[in-house]
């Protein structure tokens, strides 16, 4: 039988998702305590993956087991057992073939700007002094929506069968003294969003203007493209699948 499960974490003590030699990671955690409370090995797909110190308020992996009982005990359970920057909402029975990877449709990450000093949000959000121009930056994110190549965004020598991403949303928001980044997709190169965000806010600095973000697209060379910003801005937030996935839905 093959579940998916939802959950998320604070990403500040993680080498990311997915299992790497020698580092922590939010997959480690997650196998072995879920492996405890069943006495069995559990070995997660996870929908993707995020780097060192990203956070994700919504992520789903997939598992496979001969059964599993009294769902909403086993979650109580594994929430207790998990260190409190990890938490599991739902686990529910898919289809044998549904991939957790393959069958998301659309992804949405925010990026999180503080544009007032606030020491209770040191983790939270990336600090930038000086006023950025809004009204720019998203006239230049509204140049990346389509089907595009992306691969001056991405980080170099990644192993992807394209660099072509459908970007759907691109969009700045002023919540408060925070700027919200929103940006959602099909798939993602591996660091696109924070080099993305570091673009646009070169773009909100007038370093240069909005239109030199196709420039950049045409050059599909990293280094025409801005830095890439702080991981502890970031936050997946959203993952979409198709109601086909869910077991006789």
């Amino acid at each position: 039988m093959r579940f998916f499960i939802q959950f998320s974490y604070f990403g500040k003590a993680y080498h990311g998702w997915q299992n790497q030699p020698n580092a922590i990671t939010v997959q480690e955690v997650l196998e072995k305590g879920m492996s405890k409370l069943l006495n069995s090995p559990v070995s997660l797909m996870g929908a993707g993956r995020t780097d060192t110190g990203v956070h994700a308020k919504e992520m789903y992996a997939h598992f496979d087991i001969d059964a599993l009982e009294n769902i909403p005990e086993y979650i109580f359970k594994l929430n207790s057992f998990l260190p409190n920057d990890i938490a599991v909402y739902r686990i529910f029975e898919v289809e044998d073939d549904a991939h957790a990877r393959f069958h998301a449709t659309a992804r949405t990450y925010e990026y999180h700007i503080d544009i007032m000093k606030d020491p209770f949000s040191t983790d939270l959000a990336h600090f930038i002094k000086k006023d950025l121009d809004v009204a720019q930056m998203n006239s230049a994110a509204a140049l990346l929506l389509g089907k595009k190549d992306f691969e001056c965004f991405s980080k170099s020598n990644t192993d992807v069968y394209t660099n072509i991403c459908d970007l759907r949303e691109a969009k700045w928001e002023r919540k408060d003294d925070r700027l919200v980044f929103t940006i959602t997709a099909d798939r993602f190169l591996r660091n696109m969003v924070r080099a993305i965000v570091g673009t646009l806010i070169n773009v909100g600095l007038d370093k240069y203007p909005a239109d030199y973000v196709n420039t950049i697209l045409k050059s599909k060379d990293r280094t025409k493209a801005g830095v890439s910003v702080p991981a502890k801005g970031l936050y997946l937030t959203s993952i979409v699948y198709p109601n086909t996935i869910l077991k006789n839905g």
